[in-house]
This record gives structure tokens, sequence and C-alpha cells, in this order.
């Protein structure tokens, strides 16, 4: 069994990108090559992604959208709250998570951002149930704060506004950006169209959890977070046709993998084939589990002892994560949701690679 030791390395703090760069596809890109052992590193930039990829491959995104969704407020005895919006359960209604000296109760009356007061409802842990005076997503949207990750140290500007989101984000509702995908820009998806490369968008919508750390050394008794998601039947479509052609499914970020693995678990789990769904995802990918949809994986570097590493180290193999990490702080990439990225290839047998 695993122990979330095996999952640890130090990494210089100065590598953990504080900010965007100006131009997305300019990050670097590690290719991991592990059809050879050991696998071979190579140096390379997003930019360069197409000479990686074959006509009939198929790439899929996570098309969800950043909420403004930190808030600072008050109690109305002037105590002073920090409001983090995990959430949306309906048109007013919204669960978050609430920082103060002391735990409101049922019927508290918070002001946020000091332009409106939401009431608080029953506890759902490890959240809060929010009541809005209005549309939830107008409000937060018009008041609040972009959520930037805890290990980027600057308050959101204009720019992180803009770098923080997709090119292709349309369905608010996350509180972190699916940061593999911040890499793609309008240059590099028309590149990859006119190579053949065909792409389709899924919906996860990326939750505050993602950034909670492991805290018990045998992994298995980890509870994993849960997320919202939904296939559309037209990228169940298209992952039939990429099959029957013979090319190769590409989850651009940890988020769109969870949500591919999730569908194609549970449909097996029924003892039927891959079908478009919504439903609620709690998936803890660790080694040994079986890949099921996702050949190639595009993602960014993550934390030690995070949810995610287990995940790419379950899908290219421990040793060789180990080692493609090391590379990388050697030859000083980008660490984390600003930095650089992964092209991972599937092992065929995750435990040994």
């Amino acid at each position: 069994m695993f122990k979330l030791s095996d999952f640890d390395f130090d990494l210089p703090e100065a590598l953990i990108a504080q900010t965007a760069l100006p131009e997305r596809s300019a990050s670097r890109l590690l290719e991991v090559d592990n059809a050879v052992q050991p696998a071979r590193l190579t140096d390379r930039t997003v930019a360069d992604l197409p000479a990686c990829l074959a006509p009939g491959d198929l790439l899929v995104f996570n098309d969800t959208k950043v909420l403004k969704a930190r808030f600072f407020g008050q109690k109305a005895s002037g105590g002073k709250i920090e409001v983090l919006v995990e959430r949306l359960t309906g048109a007013r209604t919204a669960l978050a998570q609430i920082r103060a000296s002391k735990s409101p109760g049922p019927g508290t009356v918070l002001r946020l951002a000091d332009a409106f007061d939401v009431t608080v409802g029953d506890r759902v842990e490890p959240f809060y149930t929010l009541h809005f005076p209005d549309d939830c997503l107008t409000l937060i949207e018009q008041f609040g704060r972009l959520p930037l990750p805890p290990y980027i140290t600057h308050d959101a500007d204009a720019a992180d506004e803009t770098r923080y989101q997709t090119v292709f984000a349309q369905n608010p509702g996350a509180v972190a950006a699916p940061t593999a995908g911040l890499h793609f820009d309008a240059a590099l998806l028309a590149k990859l169209e006119a190579q053949g490369v065909e792409h389709a968008t899924l919906t996860l919508h990326v939750g505050a959890g993602t950034f909670q750390p492991v805290r018990v050394e045998n992994i298995a008794d980890h509870t994993m977070h849960s997320e919202w998601y939904e296939l559309p039947q037209s990228l169940v479509d298209k992952i039939a046709a990429t099959r029957a052609r013979g090319g190769r499914v590409i989850a651009v970020g940890t988020t769109s993998m969870r949500a591919l693995e999730a569908a194609a678990r549970d449909a097996a789990n029924e003892n039927r084939a891959l079908a478009a769904t919504q439903a609620e995802t709690d998936i803890f990918i660790t080694p040994g589990y079986t890949f099921r949809v996702v050949d190639r994986l595009v993602t960014n570097f993550h934390l030690p002892k995070s949810t995610l590493l287990m995940l790419v180290s379950a899908f290219a193999g421990i040793e060789t994560i180990r080692a493609a990490y090391k590379h990388a702080i050697d030859e000083r990439y980008r660490f984390f949701s600003y930095g650089d990225a992964m092209l991972l290839t599937k092992t065929a047998d995750a435990l040994k690679a």
C-alpha cells in the first residue's frame, strides 16, 4: 500500500510561478515518453504541441469558468469575515467556506463587499449554506474577487482576470481554473485543427478541495472532495469516432481526466457503454487504477503530497513521474497553476513503470 511520503518532493520556493507568462503557449512543455525505460524526457514549449500529436487525435478540454468567488465582509457585530463560495446550489443559494473568529449560526446576516447582505442557512459540512438577496451569479460577478490559489501571494488584478481563465471558458461554476487549459490560445487551437487534431469539451466545476492537502499517511484513508461534472453527447460521440479511427484521447488537465474516467468507471460498473451524463464525482485515482478512456494527458506540475500528484503517478508510473519532476526542478521549470506543463502517456503498468 502506498504512503503519503511516497508522493513527497522538495521544491524550491522560487520555482512556484506567481504570474502568468504574457503569451499562453510560450510556457515550457516537458514531453515524457515512457515507451522506453527509463523514460525519455524532451524539453519543448507548448507551442510545439502539434509536433507531438497526430491527425485523428482528440483533445478534451474543461470549459468551466472561474467565479469571482472570494468576498471580504463583516458580521452585524462588526467582526471581519472572509467568504469563499464553493458552488452554486440554486438561483439564490450557494455553499461557501467562511473564515470568522466565531462560526456563524443559522440566521446570521453577513455583509459582503460592503454591497449586499447574505443570510447563513443550514450547515452542510464543511460548508455553510448562504441565501443571497438576488441572483447569485450576478452578485458574485459584480462584487466578488477572483480566488487565486493559496500559493500565489498577490491579490488578483486585471491581468489575472484574463489569464486565470481559459480562452474556451463558458460555464461559470469553478473556484479554481483547469490550469493545463491556460496554455492554449486561439493560434495554437487553429494550428491543431488545421493539422487534423480534433477537440471537444466537458464541464467539471473545480472546487476549493483541489488545494486541500492529504493529511493521512495511508492514502487509502483519504476522503476525496466531490465535484459536479457533465459529459455531453457530442463528446461521447467524438470519443467513439476517435477510437474507431485509431486516434488517441488526450485529456487537457486532471479535471478533464477525472470527469472522463469517473463517467467511464460508473458506466462499466453498470455494464454499459460510456454515455452522456451529469453527476457528482469523488473519484480518487491512485497507482493501480485501470484507465478506461484517456491515452495521454497534458498537465501542469502539482503540489507535493497532493491527490493530483498521485493521479499522474498512476497514469505515467511512479518512477517516471519522479524522474520528470527531478528534471523539471533541475531545469528550473515553473510550477503549479501559472507554471509550465507536461505531456504524459499512459503506461502499460503504472505500478512498475
